[in-house]
């Protein structure tokens, strides 16, 4: 089974793109979750989680989220590689949202 869940903060303002048939609505972005254990003496930790939505929830993201926003998110890992500038392959792993959860924060 592939199943994610995960809450944190949005760390840049939400930039919604549409396919190249203008159809698909497609987001990238990346959440901050912070790390369950902090050692005595040093700051608390986070890891940076990369997130991809499509279609309408990705349209319903950008309109009720942004930069900062607290945000459970359920969906499940996707890996990928491409072929980067100077010809070396990069390997990704991203969640793909299935679904949000509101929080109880406001947005302003």
């Amino acid at each position: 089974m592939n199943s994610v869940h995960i809450m944190g903060r949005i760390t840049k303002d939400l930039e919604l793109r549409y396919a190249s048939n203008g159809e698909m609505a497609l987001l990238s972005f990346n959440v901050a979750v912070n790390r369950k254990f902090v050692k005595q003496g040093e700051e608390r930790q986070a890891d940076f989680i990369s997130c991809k939505a499509f279609g309408k929830t990705a349209e319903n993201l950008n309109k009720f989220f942004s930069k900062g926003s607290l945000i459970a998110i359920d969906g499940h890992i996707q890996t990928g590689s491409f072929e980067n500038a100077e010809g070396k392959r990069v390997y990704t792993t991203d969640i793909i949202v299935d679904g949000f959860h509101f929080t109880g924060e406001k947005r302003d």
